[in-house]
């Protein structure tokens, strides 16, 4: 399992697909922060004296959020970026080239309105396909609602050498419902999981999750708003877009389907990337990135992220005895996701 996590780490916060080419930037040695920046941080980060001192020389910091370690990971991060703002909007818009190679076998930008074309590439792992076979309801290795486990069981021959290309149709087919569920019904129409004796309502995971994060209901309310309500609400300058994915892990491959929000403005800019699929490990996922500008240290941003998951990996037995090490390196792949993010956007120059 552990495995598993520390692969994960890197597909999560996009450290695989970063270059790290070498880059000289001047840094400010000023220690002043943006007053908002500095009450987040005093209030519910609360870095150490040393910890701000990096932050203030431009490094990257890392912190584990104190949260139910049962059920949830969370971690901040942040690095000043001596670039451009909308360099790194254009990276992340360009979803494809963004999150490639490494760990990341397949990353496919969904079209508006959705395609099932889109899905073309979408392949189950062989582990899925073994799992498929004798899945039933409360008994599946597969995150799968119940309608999709029954027309794996019904409508597919296992016994027949077409059955690999029936189930990726079946895959394929649900993937472009789920999404097209989504953008018309928004969160109501996630998945409810029956791979286990209780089913998990992911829209409920996630209201819950956000719920008591203090950069969407403190700072950022009408994000949060936007995350919960959409596609009911809509907000002044957010550009959006899904996108699926194919990634590797030690033990078993993940399909994920996100949704991204975007906007942009004078006073910076907001980067939310919302899990609204996982196939296997994830209920949800939430990662937030701020972009904030800083006029006294010159051109560039601080980047301030904060990584959220659920997960059904971290309870009992084997949970307890995996959960310090999983957070160690949730914050490891942070840390090195900050620093290659900081030198391929100042390399860029």
């Amino acid at each position: 399992f552990l495995a598993r996590w520390c692969a994960l780490v890197g597909a999560l916060t996009g450290c695989t697909l970063l270059v790290t080419g070498a880059s000289a930037s001047s840094q400010s040695s000023s220690s002043k922060l943006p007053s908002r920046f500095e009450e987040y941080i005093a209030t519910h980060v609360k870095l150490t004296a040393q910890e701000r001192i990096n932050l203030s020389g431009g490094g990257p910091v890392t912190k584990l959020l104190d949260r139910d370690p049962t059920k949830e990971v969370a971690v901040f991060g942040a690095v000043w970026i001596a670039a451009p703002i909308r360099r790194y909007i254009e990276a992340v818009t360009d979803i494809e080239n963004f999150e490639r190679g490494g760990a990341f076998k397949v990353t496919k930008r969904i079209s508006s309105p959705p395609n099932l074309k889109d899905f073309s590439r979408l392949s189950l792992p062989e582990e899925d396909l073994q799992d498929l076979r004798t899945c039933r309801v409360g008994d599946c290795e597969v995150k799968f609602g119940e309608d999709a486990l029954e027309r794996f069981r019904t409508k597919i021959d296992w016994g027949s050498a077409k059955a690999r290309d029936a189930a990726n149709a079946i895959a394929q087919q649900l993937a472009f419902e789920y999404v097209t569920g989504y953008l018309q019904g928004g969160n109501e129409r996630l998945a409810v999981y029956r791979d286990q004796s209780r089913p998990t309502f992911v829209a409920r995971e996630f209201r819950s999750m956000i719920g008591d994060m203090p950069e969407l209901t403190v700072y950022m309310p009408e994000v949060k708003r936007y995350l919960l309500e959409y596609p009911k609400v809509t907000a002044p300058r957010v550009g959006s877009f899904l996108y699926w994915q194919e990634t590797e892990f030690g033990l078993k491959p993940l399909i994920r389907i996100n949704h991204v929000a975007v906007r942009e403005g004078s006073e910076g800019a907001v980067v939310a990337s919302k899990m609204l699929y996982a196939s296997h490990y994830f209920w949800t996922g939430l990662e937030l990135r701020v972009l904030l500008p800083d006029s006294t240290r010159g051109q560039g941003f601080w980047l301030i992220t904060v990584n959220r998951s659920r997960s059904d990996g971290l309870s009992g037995a084997t949970g307890f005895f995996l959960r310090g090490a999983v957070r160690s390196k949730v914050e490891e792949g942070m840390l090195d996701a900050l620093s290659t993010t900081k030198k391929m956007m100042e390399a860029a120059r």
